[in-house]
Formats: structure tokens, C-alpha cells, sequence
């Protein structure tokens, strides 16, 4: 019987996980997750992700070993991981998922492909999203996506067969502890999720039970969408929870509330989230299919619209860059939400557009820098996803609606009586309603009755927003109206465009 090691990564449960159920038919099966130095060393990487990753293992440490094996954890480069491992524990398959990350773990994928074929190791490596690898057209990947969705989740299996007594020990005693991998690293997601394939179970039925029924109407708004959004995202991020065992959890919940006619809120709800799983894998398939996105723009043509390298940035930009970072913009509802994040690491998907398009617009940054500072505020990083999306609001594919939020308007249209705001940025927590969007136009008087003088206790608007939204409105128009733009968008859409009918809004 062929001795097998189930490599996870993003995928840190039992249930709905076919190389750990395959492998465990085959023969005797050991667990192993890997602390990469490459990846904690990555601008994208926080501690705060650590301690999600370290909640999921563990809850999956104990799974496997009230299954019969057990779960290594060791801090080490790849594949050198796999070579003391298998001077230990001889092994002959090693299973794992796909994997569709940034460009170290695509390349450490190769490296393990090669040390595979050199000790003569069978890697089987299996889908776990409707990624399709390799994909030759978008023509159909929505049907691809069903096809790969609607069979039943796999089940966990009810057992397994792990090394010895003696080979456990000698295997357990090199496992990396959590502050070893840590360091003096400090995480300060304070308040973030916990993680696990428990909590995960627990947060998926709450929702689809409890607080999903205004999901459709809620999830635009900081304050609501709190608790109306499923806050899987860190969840299936991280693979405690397959996205196919949500797709079905959702569509056994829709189906059973077919007949009641008091459901129609429930439904409505729950068909808009199902679309956004969908979503979800749609925008992971681009980096899939074009890993270049995670460094360039989709659409070249807008090649030197702003300064990428930090080490070229003037003054004023690096000022305007650290004061979005430090949620000290003077745009209330966008220093709220950066400041949550800091705490949270979670805020609704319109605060999230807003936050890249105050900055790729008002403030005239580049995608990379920003993208890569909420990577490690965003709990539920996913690279694909992530990098699409920061393209997407920065306004660089060419095929995308161009959205210029505005903090004011979104402000008062999402937090309309300032209970985000004021949560998150005690310096405004007297501030007349009326003012809380902008309070730097509240009068001297009203300033010192509130306890917030504008420029000293909370500071004035970076920029103004009216100049700003002009001059970038200009500028990106300008751009995307070159031939040379319209031509780099034909090519992004037959390589990346969704081919459904354009769904709501969110």
C-alpha cells in the first residue's frame, strides 16, 4: 500500500476535500501544512492572517486525529520541506489541490513538480473551485463552473490509517510552533473571525437560518451588512469551507423555502448570493489564466498613468498614500473603514470599491501599493481575486464600467447617521449629523461644542474633492479613449470577460 502525504494549503478541512479522501482509500496517510518563509516574507502577508491559518490547523489537527493520522505543521522552504520529510517518513504519492496564488507559490509549484520527478513521487493534485486549469477560451466557463458545482460535496472520511506510535513521535517533534513562525511579528486584526471548519459550519448556517434574509438590500451599507453578509469570505479564503459545499448548502435552503410564501426576502437574497459565488471563481480564473496581473496592467495601454515605484513618488504622494493608510484622510467614512480593517480585518464589498477608488482617483495612486497594504488588512486575501478587483476600481482593464465613488455621497448614502463613523473614529463622535460627512465645514463654534477642531483634533480633506474627481475623470477618460487602449481591451475581454448578461449591481 503506497504511504501518502496530503499536502494542505488553502484548503485546511476534512469535509469536501477529495485528495484527502482518495488518498485515505489508497493506503496510510499523513497531514502537512508548511510555513513558507516566501510567504510570510510577501508585501501581501500579515499576522493577522497567521492567526486565522493557525485557528484552521487546530481544528484540522484534531480532525485527522480522531481519524487515525495526524497533521504536520513545519516553517520551511519548498520543496527542501519535502526532503527532510521524506528522509523521516518514506513516502510515494503526495496529494494535494490546486492552487491559484501569487507568483511565489506558482513557482514554488513548479519547484515541487521537479523534486517530485526526481524522487520518484506521484503528485495528484486536484480542483477545489471552478478554476478551470488550463482554460483555452471563456467561451462556456460558466457551464464549466456548474459542471464542476453540482456534484455532491465529497465526504470527509470516516477514517484513516497513520504512521506508528514511534514514527509519530519522531515526525511530531519537528513541527514548527505558532511563535516560532510568528517572531515579534504583532498581529492587529484584535477583533477578526476566528477560523476553523467548525466556525465556518456555524457562520455558513447562521447565515442561510438566521442572518441572510436581507443580504440583498443590506450588503451595500458598513453598518447592516455587518451582520447581513455571510462573512464566509476568510472561510473559503482559506479552504475551512469548500465553495461547493456553500453553493449546496444555499441551493438545499433556497429549494426549502420554495413554498413559502413568506420567504420571498429569503429567496431573493440567497439567489443574489449564489450568483456571487460564481463571481468569486470568475475573478480567481483571471490571474489563473494570466498571472502577470498580480505586477502589470491587465490593459497595457495605461502603462505609466500612475507611479508604481514607491521610490519615485514625491512628497505629496507619499503624504496622501500614508494618510489613506492611516485612515487620516479627512474623508470620514473612508478613515472609518480603514480603521476597522486595521481591527477587523473585514468590511463589505462597496466600502472595500471605495477605499481603492478614493485612492487609484482622488488621491491618483497606483494599484500595486494600494492593493498590496489592504492584502494585508483584507482577512479573506485572495489573490485573484484581490488584484482583479484593484484593477478593476483603479480603472485599468478598459472593459470595466469606470466608478468614482465619491466618500461624500457614499457616506451619506451607507452611513447616513454616522453610527459607522462615529464607531470608528472617536474624534467625531460629537459631530452634528448633519456634519458628520464633512465635518470640515462645520462652522468654529459648532467645532469647539463638538470637541473636534478640524486640522488639529481630526484633519482637513487631503484633497478637495471636486478638483480631484475632475482632474482623474479627465486623465482616465483620456486614456481610455487611445486606439491603443481600445485594441488592449478587446484583447482583455476575449481573454477575461464574463460572457453572462450583466447581473444587479452590488
Amino acid at each position: 500500500m503506497p504511504r501518502a502525504v496530503v499536502w494542505f494549503k488553502r484548503d485546511l478541512r476534512v469535509a469536501d476535500h477529495a485528495p484527502l479522501a482518495e488518498a485515505a482509500e489508497r493506503g496510510p496517510v499523513v497531514g502537512l501544512y508548511v510555513h513558507e518563509p516566501e510567504i510570510l516574507a510577501s508585501p501581501e502577508w500579515s499576522p493577522g492572517h497567521l492567526a486565522f491559518i493557525e485557528d484552521c490547523l487546530g481544528q484540522l489537527r484534531d480532525r485527522l486525529a480522531s481519524l487515525g493520522s495526524i497533521l504536520l505543521t513545519r516553517h520551511g522552504a519548498m520543496p527542501d520541506t519535502f526532503d527532510r520529510l521524506h528522509d523521516q517518513w518514506r513516502f510515494e504519492e503526495l496529494w494535494s489541490h490546486e492552487e491559484t496564488g501569487l507568483s511565489i507559490t506558482y513557482a514554488r509549484d513548479r519547484r515541487v513538480k521537479a523534486w517530485c520527478r526526481r524522487r520518484n513521487v506521484r503528485w495528484t493534485e486536484r480542483p477545489q473551485h471552478g478554476v478551470v486549469r488550463p482554460l483555452a477560451s471563456r467561451d462556456g466557463w460558466a457551464g464549466r463552473w456548474r459542471r464542476r458545482m453540482n456534484p455532491p460535496p465529497v465526504h470527509a472520511p470516516t477514517s484513516l490509517t497513520g504512521p506508528t506510535a514511534d514514527e509519530t513521535s519522531s515526525l511530531a517533534a519537528e513541527d514548527a510552533s505558532a511563535s516560532d513562525v510568528r517572531g515579534d511579528a504583532v498581529n492587529p486584526m484584535v477583533d477578526a473571525q476566528r477560523g476553523g471548519e467548525t466556525d465556518a459550519n456555524v457562520v455558513l448556517h447562521s447565515f442561510l437560518h438566521e442572518r441572510g434574509e436581507h443580504y440583498q438590500r443590506a450588503m451595500s451599507t458598513p453598518i447592516e451588512g455587518w451582520t447581513a453578509c455571510s462573512r464566509l469570505s476568510p472561510h473559503l479564503a482559506y479552504g475551512s469551507l469548500s465553495i461547493r459545499t456553500v453553493h449546496h448548502a444555499t441551493r438545499d435552503r433556497i429549494e426549502s423555502l420554495r413554498d413559502d410564501p413568506t420567504a420571498g426576502g429569503w429567496r431573493r437574497s440567497l439567489a443574489s448570493y449564489e450568483k456571487r459565488l460564481r463571481w468569486h471563481c470568475h475573478f480567481m480564473q483571471k490571474l489563473e489564466d494570466e498571472p502577470e496581473i498580480e505586477f502589470r496592467n491587465f490593459n497595457r495601454a495605461f502603462d505609466g498613468l500612475r507611479q508604481e515605484d514607491r521610490s519615485c513618488w514625491t512628497a505629496e504622494e507619499q503624504d496622501r498614500f500614508d494618510a489613506w493608510v492611516g485612515g487620516r484622510t479627512g474623508y470620514p467614512l473612508v478613515d472609518a473603514c480603514m480603521r476597522c480593517l486595521d481591527r477587523t480585518g473585514w468590511i463589505n464589498f462597496r466600502m472595500r470599491a471605495m477605499l481603492v477608488s478614493f485612492a487609484a482617483y482622488h488621491l491618483w495612486l497606483h494599484w500595486k501599493p494600494v492593493a498590496e497594504h489592504l492584502a494585508t488588512r483584507f482577512l479573506d486575501f485572495e489573490a485573484g481575486i484581490h488584484y482583479s478587483q484593484c484593477q478593476m476600481q483603479s480603472g485599468v482593464t478598459g472593459i470595466n464600467t469606470v466608478r468614482i465613488y465619491s466618500p461624500v455621497k457614499q457616506a451619506i448614502d451607507q452611513d447616513p447617521d454616522g453610527r459607522f463613523i462615529r464607531r470608528w473614529i472617536p474624534e467625531l463622535a460629537d459631530v452634528p449629523d448633519e456634519h458628520i460627512a464633512r465635518p470640515e465645514e462645520m462652522p468654529p463654534l459648532t467645532q469647539h461644542m463638538a470637541g473636534c477642531l478640524i486640522g488639529e483634533t481630526y484633519p482637513a480633506p487631503v484633497v478637495d474633492h471636486e478638483t480631484a474627481y475632475r482632474a482623474a475623470k479627465q486623465r482616465i477618460f483620456d486614456a481610455r479613449g487611445t486606439s491603443r487602449a481600445r485594441q488592449e481591451a478587446s484583447r482583455v475581454y476575449r481573454k477575461h470577460g464574463s460572457r453572462s448578461r450583466r447581473t444587479e449591481r452590488r
